[in-house]
């Protein structure tokens, strides 16, 4: 037996009739308000606009950049520059032949070593070219200014290797630390572009789909862009007196967030703004009634994905710290925006903005229409007849993707894995691993005791995956002196009498060279045991490349365990408060767990067995989670808060039934676009940002079209007015009919 739901006088009682044009302020205030808002977003629109060109002037992609000021990484990196007379990151200039290097390849590759040398960029003398022993190969050490051109150096370093050109069958390369620099810097060059048309083309679309209307996508659009645009220049100036710190990452993330959240939060307010037009007759009243309607979920909304993003304080991460003021910028104006703008523009538009389907004053709302054919009404017809069933075959269905989590590999990869596809300084460090040992250009900084040289150097060597140790010298070309088990080779050349080991403050920087690629396990396994070996040496730090990964690896495995529970605890708690109730919040907590449990074991089977990625950084399933469990819990909240609204007045499970159909296509349409946004990341050709747009799109459809829709309402129905406990509400009402509207399943 279905039950007939009941004709619509709104949530509160109110007749449509009501116009309420007699109250409220007079009628030049009316229109002064939204002219001046409209007035002041235009204006910081035009003043925030330019800075989507200069924000990449603020963005840095330093990997060590990422790290605390106590890591040993961090702290080699900072005593690093006091051995140097220069600021400059190691290019690795490589040259094969397959075939063997012949004399004119030889020729070649000693001029171009010629003619590098003091070039635009580079910061001092490079080394002397070397050969391979087996005579396909030759490599030079290229010091690269690590300044705001080092992209552009490292550019001009490749177009000159190639000027000649070069010998048949000669190929040269420039990698190490630099020429990955430049591939990652690279990489992100198309956040200030192509980015942002992909994600704007693709929310101007699911707009136009959705509305059928001319003019309203363009002012839904209008203000994420507006939002977005006093987002940036916020944050340009805050980077720019060192109060944030940006990266490629959390730039594209903020664009992504800006568009996405203004764009949700928008299409809430522009579907109770239609329903408000139905039951008034003027503008001011409609405005006032949807702001009512919508600010409370939209400021919930906000504060709960801010507050998920603020326990990324906690990171030891500096990339993770820095997400978390920059996107909650974001979010912050994509709310101000949303109920400020949006507003202003409606009201001088009014039922014209709907244009051709202008809501009609006194008109039946058709989304509580029992006898509609619409498909939220046959789910809602579903969730009524067999909730019980509905609900658990959503659980179980969750729950066995979730077992691929099992699957989900996230122990870090190798920086040359970072940007896809095929990069110089991927290709060039595969020659470097062939014909030479693969840990040159990026050795392992280990920072020592004077008096402790020695000991420290022998330790080192004993490793097996050591090929060479050498400290940082004063008073020879090379800038540094081998070091054996017999002591510090000093070269027998005229004026090398007065080379000695270079000192600051007591200690010595001595680099050893892995036999590994510096990208590889078990480089990271040889830096480990090579802390553990010197463990017994005060004072001792092991640093560089590396050891930088071994550091950001275990602080981003540390912020996922810690950060995690805390996001769940602060949520929790912000969803007691927005719906007066104990168990509710609890459910919704535990659906949309299982939602990000069970996108990540569909992550795990298409990232390993379709894309046949190399694995993932440990902070990928931490930003997914932040994501799709605060934005996750965003749709949840647009449900709950609308069907206990109508909880008030019709009993909890008439209220289920009419706050899925009510909020049913907005709610849809909101995820839709958030997926949309998201999944506009994937044109940055960087792992973690390709990954990210993956889950989180994923996750966000899963939440919308399976949690929200079908398993969250049908466990709410089946509970019942308990879904509410403790509050006043838990009671069962007159009106919710428990046993004619079906508690269970049949």
């Amino acid at each position: 037996m279905s039950t007939a739901i009941p004709p619509d006088t709104g949530a509160q009682g109110r007749s449509p009739a009501g116009s309420g044009s007699r109250n409220g302020p007079p009628a030049w205030l009316r229109i002064l308000i939204p002219v001046v808002l409209i007035i002041v977003w235009f204006v910081v629109g035009g003043i925030g606009g330019p800075y989507f060109g200069k924000i990449s002037e603020v963005t840095e992609n330093d990997q060590a950049s990422y790290l605390p000021a106590s890591s040993a990484s961090t702290q080699v990196a900072d005593l690093q520059e006091q051995f140097s007379d220069s600021n400059a990151i190691p290019a690795v200039v490589v040259f094969v032949n397959d075939g063997g290097l012949t004399a004119e390849d030889r020729t070649f590759i000693e001029g171009r070593a010629q003619a590098v040398e003091g070039a635009q960029g580079v910061a001092g003398e490079i080394s002397p070219v070397q050969y391979s022993q087996d005579g396909k190969a030759a490599e030079f050490f290229v010091p690269v200014a690590d300044d705001s051109e080092t992209t552009t150096s490292v550019e001009n370093l490749r177009s000159l290797i190639e000027d000649g050109p070069p010998p048949e069958d000669l190929d040269g390369y420039v990698t190490g630390p630099a020429g990955q620099l430049a591939d990652i810097s690279d990489a992100f060059s198309g956040i200030d572009g192509t980015l942002l048309l992909v994600a704007v083309g693709a929310v101007l679309v699911i707009l136009i789909i959705v509305y059928r209307s001319p003019l309203l996508p363009i002012l839904v659009l209008l203000t994420s862009i507006f939002a977005l645009s006093a987002a940036i220049l916020v944050v340009f100036w805050l980077a720019k007196a060192n109060l944030v710190s940006i990266n490629g990452q959390v730039q594209g993330i903020l664009f992504i967030l800006g568009i996405g959240a203004a764009t949700d939060y928008s299409l809430l307010y522009v579907s109770r703004y239609r329903e408000t037009l139905r039951d008034y007759s003027d503008r001011w009243s409609a405005t006032w009634a949807a702001l009512k309607g919508t600010f409370e979920p939209v400021l919930a909304s906000a504060a709960t994905v801010i507050a998920g993003l603020l326990c990324l304080l906690l990171s030891d991460l500096n990339s993770n710290k820095a997400l978390a003021p920059v996107a909650s910028i974001g979010i912050a104006f994509s709310f101000l925006a949303a109920m400020t703008l949006l507003p202003a523009l409606l009201f001088v538009f009014g039922r014209a903005a709907f244009w051709p389907r202008r809501p009609v004053f006194g008109s039946e709302h058709a989304e509580l229409d029992h006898e509609s054919k619409g498909i939220w009404a046959r789910t809602a017809r579903t969730i009524r007849s067999h909730p019980r069933r509905t609900w658990v075959i959503c659980a179980i269905v969750l729950a066995a993707a979730a077992v691929g989590t099992l699957q989900f590999r996230a122990s870090g990869i190798p920086q040359s894995d970072v940007v896809l596809g095929e990069t110089q300084s991927g290709d060039g460090q595969e020659v470097l691993g062939e014909h030479f040992p693969s840990g040159s250009g990026s050795p392992v900084l280990i920072i020592a005791p004077q008096d402790e040289l020695q000991a420290v150097a022998n330790t080192v060597l004993a490793n097996p995956d050591i090929a060479s140790v050498a400290v940082a010298a004063s008073g020879t070309p090379a800038g540094q002196l081998p070091v054996t088990a017999d002591g510090v080779q000093v070269p027998p050349i005229p004026g090398s009498e007065s080379a000695a080991p270079k000192t600051v403050d007591g200690q010595v920087l001595l680099e050893a060279t892995l036999t590994q690629d510096p990208d590889s396990d078990a480089a990271q396994d040889t830096v480990k045991e090579l802390r553990s070996d010197l463990a017994g040496y005060p004072g001792v730090l092991v640093g560089g490349t590396t050891a930088t990964s071994v550091d950001t690896n275990a602080a981003a495995t540390h912020d996922r365990n810690l950060i995690i529970p805390v996001v769940l605890v602060v949520i929790l708690f912000l969803l007691m408060l927005l719906l007066r109730s104990i168990l509710a919040p609890v459910l919704l907590i535990l659906t949309v767990m299982l939602s990000f449990a069970a996108t990540l074991g569909i992550s795990a089977l298409v990232f390993n067995q379709v894309l046949d990625f190399p694995g993932a950084d440990p902070a990928v399933p931490l930003y997914g989670f932040i994501f799709l469990v605060a934005l996750g819990v965003d749709y949840n909240i647009f449900l709950m808060t609308r069907v206990r609204e109508e909880s008030l007045v019709h009993g909890t499970r008439n209220g289920v039934i009419r706050g899925l159909m009510i909020t049913g296509g907005v709610i849809t349409s909101a995820g839709v676009v958030l997926a949309a946004t998201f999944a506009a990341l994937g044109v940055i050709p960087v792992l973690f940002l390709a990954q990210i747009a993956f889950i989180v799109s994923f996750g966000v459809l899963l939440d919308t079209l399976v949690v929200r829709s079908l398993l969250v309402p049908a466990l709410s129905y089946d509970i019942g007015p308990k879904i509410w406990w403790p509050s006043k509400l838990a009671k069962v009402s007159r009106t919710d009919e428990p046993q004619e509207a079906g508690a269970g399943s049949r």
